[in-house]
């Protein structure tokens, strides 16, 4: 399978720059997989799809603030995105403002030192401090934006909040779980009322998500391992309802892999653990029923695992319908939902 079949055009007017002003009010395109029908509604009307004994898998996963810029002592700036937490005091790192044939450099975040040394192939960050770098992250840390949201006014308080999910409470992602953008505390609350379970699972996002997909060949790529977890309560739940015939809606893409991930092997998954699953088309969803997703980029792994539900031409067949509708893409553009 040839990753061009996974290109589309987009104007780039069309990439939301900013989120809805309140967070169910975003477009809501319903694709029906085997009518082959589209609706077009708002977020809010997703009530009107979801029915008595579904449940609802939501990622909980935080967005914590990954992006650093240190100072070398010659005043110059590299800027950082934390990866991966491997000590108390080191980070594995990606970087692109350090001088070719350069191993080592040393900086300043703030008011402390750090060093910058690369390992085989891998940057590695060490924060001279004697307590925790979480800390400083926290502290001189920014959001990890993704580089197609391009502000003349760099990045806003506003993303602190929606940049981030009304549900996260697990620090560790570097990248949103973007689906769940769109649900408020209230609509969450009103959903529940109707008899809708809802269960929450954590995949921290890492590179495996956002990296986009350069191998010729679909099925020679290789995704980078990424952090899972949950509680042996969820997973009786999941499986019961599975098991009594309920629909398993999931919210984001990242949510399907951890399905997908712990319900296989004959459910001797470990409930924590690294994914490095691959959901591409021609893939057997074992355990997702339905899919709440946003629109996603070419060539990327979240738009491939899309169109293994969805179909491929269907997929791509909203996508020219979304186009011509105007909907917003992306981050924190609008929504689907695959039934």
């Amino acid at each position: 399978m040839r990753i061009e079949e996974f290109d589309y055009f987009l104007p780039k007017e069309m990439i939301a720059q900013y989120p809805a002003e309140e967070r169910p009010s975003s477009r809501l395109l319903v694709f029906d997989r085997k009518k082959g029908i589209v609706d077009h509604r708002h977020f809010l009307d997703i009530t009107e799809y979801l029915r008595e004994g579904d449940l609802l898998v939501l990622n909980d996963s935080k967005v914590f603030p990954a992006k650093l810029i240190g100072k070398k002592e010659t005043g110059g700036k590299v800027d950082m995105l934390l990866v991966e937490k491997v000590a108390a005091d080191r980070w594995r790192c990606l970087t692109r403002d350090v001088r070719k044939g350069t191993d080592r450099v040393e900086l300043f975040i703030g008011e402390h030192r750090a060093v910058l040394t690369k390992e085989d192939s891998d940057w590695m960050v060490r924060f001279l401090y004697d307590g925790d770098s979480d800390d400083l992250v926290m502290k001189y840390g920014s959001m990890p934006l993704p580089p197609y949201i391009k502000r003349s006014n760099g990045n806003g308080v506003v993303d602190y909040e929606r940049y981030q999910t009304v549900y996260a409470r697990q620090n560790g992602s570097i990248a949103a779980p973007t689906a769940g953008f769109h649900f408020s505390k209230t609509l969450m609350e009103a959903i529940e009322k109707m008899g809708v379970q809802i269960a929450k699972i954590t995949l921290h996002i890492g590179i495996g998500t956002f990296s986009l997909i350069k191998s010729h060949a679909v099925e020679e790529h290789i995704m980078h391992r990424e952090y899972y977890e949950l509680d042996e309560t969820i997973k009786a739940a999941i499986r019961e309802a599975k098991d009594a015939g309920r629909r398993i809606v999931a919210c984001g893409t990242s949510a399907v892999r951890t399905l997908e991930t712990i319900f296989s092997g004959n459910g001797n998954t470990p409930l924590r653990g690294h994914t490095e699953l691959f959901i591409y088309p021609g893939y057997q969803f074992k355990m997702v029923d339905a899919l709440i997703t946003n629109f996603h980029l070419p060539r990327s792994t979240p738009l491939l695992l899309a169109s293994a539900f969805a179909g491929k031409d269907g997929l791509l067949r909203c996508y020219d319908e979304a186009k011509g509708q105007g909907y917003r893409f992306y981050s924190y553009g609008d929504a689907m939902l695959i039934v």
